[in-house]
């Protein structure tokens, strides 16, 4: 076989293999589902699960689109290429080969999306931010990580809107939840999920001592399968409180902010975006049922302690560490990839982080297959 045509062939049997991982025949009866669902006339008095429809039906048609093109081209430059040599001109075979590798390029391009594939990877996700061991320090430092989370969102073009926020008593913030819409965004940020360390000179140190602090990052996927979770009402602790938020009519002068605590499992979620305390309670029961669900699902594959806000904000627990003193690094303990700017990194530069999280786990996968 033509060397040529085999490349070529082998690219096509890829593609293939792309389409069956990523269920894209199966995304394209999804996509009949919901342009049916936004034909109805009562389709947008929900607005909030209206955006999230057509936000679903947009990327579905994006990435079914880009794939049944490359997969179109691919098959189209086969059939070009197998035609019998003599019919090829010295012009036609370098017009291939040029086609080939514009393919080519676009399908490695492509191929990186392969490595989103849990199941909740495409949905938008709930980031929360909890000050460790190290009081005011680690308050900053929490800060520190909300800027960095915020300006990677800002890069990505996602919108990131803080729904609960606990300022610390000199600086910083003691927690924060940060909600974030986009494409793929849990399948990005699933890999910030733990303890950051960070070592530096003190601003808070009058004799400019090097200190340690620590702060807990939790991910949690925005699910729309949470009306599969049942709260008895005896279970739920709900508080009411003023807010501590952005000023406005009745924001701080009402008791709108909500805090509701399930007592079987301790977890605890805030909410005072909202000017209702209506809606805060919503928006909270719903990050705490997605939570429970989130804790159910890790509890049946044995993975609750990567997950739970329980983890020891401390020692020995730290996925990734940001050195700024006596050097500079940022590293990942787990995939052992690090980086000495760390200023590129602390102002959002976080992709290459993510890229080597998402190789390293389907490498993981593919070990525990074998």
């Amino acid at each position: 076989m033509d060397e040529l045509v085999k490349n070529i062939e082998e690219l096509r049997q890829r593609i293939e293999k792309a389409f069956e991982f990523l269920k894209l025949e199966s995304n394209k009866q999804e996509i009949t589902k919901l342009e049916k669902m936004s034909l109805d006339p009562d389709f947008w008095k929900d607005q909030e699960t209206a955006r999230g429809v057509s936000q679903r039906l947009g990327d579905l048609k994006e990435e079914v689109g880009i794939w049944g093109k490359l997969k179109k081209e691919t098959e189209d430059l086969l059939d070009l290429a197998r035609l019998d040599e003599k019919d090829q001109t010295v012009s036609l075979r370098e017009e291939i080969e040029k086609k080939y590798n514009e393919l080519l390029a676009q399908f490695k391009k492509l191929e990186f999306f392969v490595l989103f594939s849990g199941p909740r990877d495409r949905a938008n996700a709930i980031l929360s931010i909890h000050a460790g061991t190290g009081g005011t320090e680690a308050q900053d430092w929490a800060e520190m990580l909300l800027r960095m989370y915020l300006r990677f969102c800002e890069k990505k073009g996602w919108e990131a809107v803080i729904i609960d926020e606990t300022k610390g008593g000199e600086a910083g913030v003691k927690s924060v939840t940060v909600k974030i819409s986009g494409k793929h965004v849990y399948g990005w940020l699933r890999s910030e999920s733990g303890v950051h360390r960070l070592v530096r000179i003190s601003p808070f140190d009058a004799e400019k001592m090097r200190h340690t602090s620590f702060a807990l990052v939790e991910v949690l996927p925005e699910t729309e399968d949470v009306s599969e979770v049942k709260l008895d009402p005896k279970d739920l602790r709900i508080d009411t409180f003023l807010s501590s938020g952005h000023g406005g009519q009745s924001v701080q002068t009402t008791y709108s902010a909500v805090r509701v605590v399930h007592l079987p499992t301790g977890l605890t979620v805030s909410c005072q975006r909202e000017r209702s305390q209506a809606q805060n309670k919503e928006t909270a029961m719903k990050i705490l049922k997605a939570k429970i669900l989130h804790l159910e699902e890790e509890t049946r594959t044995k993975e609750i302690d990567k997950l739970r806000a329980g983890v020891l904000a401390a020692w020995g627990n730290q996925i990734r560490s940001y050195v700024l003193q006596p050097y500079k690094m940022a590293k990942d303990h787990r995939t052992k990839f690090e980086t000495a700017d760390t200023d590129a990194v602390l102002d959002g530069d976080l992709e290459p982080f993510m890229e080597e999280y998402l190789k390293w786990r389907k490498e993981q996968g593919n070990k525990k297959d074998k």
